[in-house]
């Protein structure tokens, strides 16, 4: 292990430390997933040695990375199983998609901006997460194809609750979305049993805006 290598590790082991368990997290597969995907290479070069702060980073294209404890906090509010197969809409940089592979069995995400798109796949590649399947398209639409699914995470912020999304979770799954205006939303956990939707509201939180066909109008 190279110098740089070591310096990630241990900003990482610190981050998980002091932002993640300090706040609460407590799933081990949340916690050791935190600890294994390299941040740093979800993000620039010139960012590289911020990855692992306590705040969200810009990546281009008007969008950021979240900060880790957000990442940790929807991972553990999804509550991912091993077998589990797990709708992302929005893939940004491809963090959140890496953390959730290193738990569940499979890892559908969506992106509608192409840079994104494209940037994440190669990223995918390189690090070897096959289990992740990537899609270009309008990500409120969901991917019906694939559905139903275990767990469905959103990663911006939406005006409302796609249907299309509801839709396409299993009895039994779980959603975890950020609702509310273009300034400040409110995460939303949705469970889906035989009866119908329950809804849990986790905090408030603030995202980019979820951009589509049933969220915000370009």
């Amino acid at each position: 292990m190279d110098e740089n290598s070591i310096k990630y590790e241990r900003q990482r082991q610190e981050m998980v430390r002091r932002q993640i368990e300090a706040r609460g997290v407590t799933d081990p597969k949340v916690l050791a997933a935190m600890h294994k995907v390299p941040r740093h290479l979800f993000v620039s070069d010139a960012l590289r040695d911020q990855a692992y702060g306590d705040f969200p980073l810009p990546i281009g294209e008007q969008q950021t990375i979240s900060q880790p404890y957000i990442v940790a906090e929807m991972t553990q509010a999804l509550q991912p199983g091993k077998d589990d197969r797990i709708l992302e809409i929005g893939t940004g940089s491809g963090y959140q998609a890496a953390i959730l592979a290193e738990i569940v069995f499979r890892v559908y995400t969506i992106e509608k901006i192409y840079p994104l798109y494209t940037q994440s796949r190669k990223l995918f590649d390189k690090l070897r997460y096959h289990n992740i399947v990537t899609k270009y398209s309008d990500g409120t639409s969901g991917w019906e194809n694939e559905s139903p699914f275990d767990g469905i995470i959103v990663t911006a912020g939406s005006p409302i609750i796609p249907k299309p999304l509801v839709s396409q979770l299993a009895v039994g799954g779980r959603m975890v979305i950020p609702v509310g205006d273009l300034y400040s939303q409110e995460l939303i956990k949705l469970y889906k049993d035989e009866h119908g939707i329950r809804k849990t509201n986790l905090g408030g939180c603030r995202f980019v805006k979820l951009v589509g066909e049933y969220g915000w109008r370009a």
